[in-house]
């Protein structure tokens, strides 16, 4: 491998570790401050189903967990399913991200329980899920394919979380971020192609 082919590599895995990280610091100031500061009071900005202020949980839900166990079982697959996202472009993380906190935002606030309040970056991890099982299905390449097949042996069992389960879980964020991951998967599987043709 030639020097500036590796200083390519190293320097995207750089930037890749510091948008993730980023995330992932955020995530958890915001969950510290909203114990220790506002005891637990910042949740209401959550998306909350069928109100109009509601609509600015769109924007924050992802940023919002109900505890430090909730915070906890959301980082790891943030960062995996995150970066495996990133693994073609670096730019594809933030597209999708975008699609999913849109598409999924207002799913959850058109069809969940008025009152509600839906928070947690599990509407993210779900939307990553569902741009990479079918990403190999859109853009038919092999490297797409082969990240498919692999991300649906590891995680294809995490799909079920878009069904109707215990009380407390938010499946219409999973399901509706789910979408917006497939949907960001169809965008950009249609830009490449445009790009490349």
């Amino acid at each position: 491998m030639s020097r500036p082919l590796k200083n390519s590599i190293h320097q995207e895995f750089k930037t890749q570790v510091t948008i993730l990280g980023s995330f992932l610091v955020t995530f958890w100031i915001v969950e510290i401050i909203d114990r220790f500061v506002f005891r637990g009071r910042l949740d209401v900005y959550g998306i909350i189903p069928h109100y109009l202020i509601g609509l600015r949980g769109i924007l924050f839900a992802p940023f919002l967990h109900g505890n430090f166990a909730h915070l906890i079982a959301n980082s790891v697959p943030f960062v995996i399913l995150g970066w495996l996202v990133m693994l073609q472009e670096t730019s594809d993380f933030f597209i999708v991200t975008g699609i999913t906190m849109l598409v999924g935002g207002l799913g959850v606030w058109i069809f969940g329980i008025p009152g509600s309040v839906h928070i947690g970056a599990s509407i993210l991890i779900f939307g990553y899920l569902g741009f990479l099982l079918l990403r190999g299905y859109f853009q038919r390449n092999f490297a797409s394919i082969m990240l498919s097949v692999i991300v649906g042996v590891l995680y294809g069992g995490t799909v079920w979380g878009v069904l109707p389960s215990q009380p407390g879980i938010s499946w219409q964020g999973h399901l509706f971020g789910f979408l917006g991951g497939v949907l960001a998967a169809k965008i950009i599987a249609k830009e490449k192609r445009k790009y490349d043709s």
